[in-house]
């Protein structure tokens, strides 16, 4: 497995963390689970949103790693951006649910970067 394949994995996983975080509560119905959620509120509603937002970087972040992968494999550049990433994105969940945003949206845009620059150095 390559560094940006195990980054793939590790960003994959990343939403169960904030989920689980989100759920834990005695008060958690796992009958209704999305009822529990939308009533959220505080830290839990923020690990929610984290969750969420996991899933959507998921998505470009799946494609910048194919689109690396085609255009000659794995770099010393792209293993580079896939780590830093990774780091942006958990660094980004600890920061929704300690309700930083300033930070947390510059964070974001970190990995934004990573992303659009795993394209450009994918360009032969």
């Amino acid at each position: 497995m390559t560094i940006p394949h195990l980054c793939l994995l590790i960003v994959a996983l990343l939403p169960f963390p904030w989920t689980m975080l989100a759920k834990v509560s005695r008060h958690y119905d796992n009958r209704m689970p999305r009822a529990y959620l939308a009533g959220l509120d505080g830290w839990r509603a923020r690990a929610h949103a984290a969750h969420q937002n996991a899933w959507e970087a998921l998505a470009m972040f799946t494609a910048a790693i194919v689109v690396a992968g085609q255009a000659g494999g794995s770099s010393t550049w792209i293993n580079g951006l896939a780590i830093a990433f990774v780091v942006s994105r958990v660094l980004h969940g600890v920061l929704y649910v300690a309700n930083l945003a300033s930070l947390r949206s510059l964070v974001w845009f970190v990995g934004v970067a990573c992303v659009v620059s795993m394209f450009v150095v994918s360009i032969r």
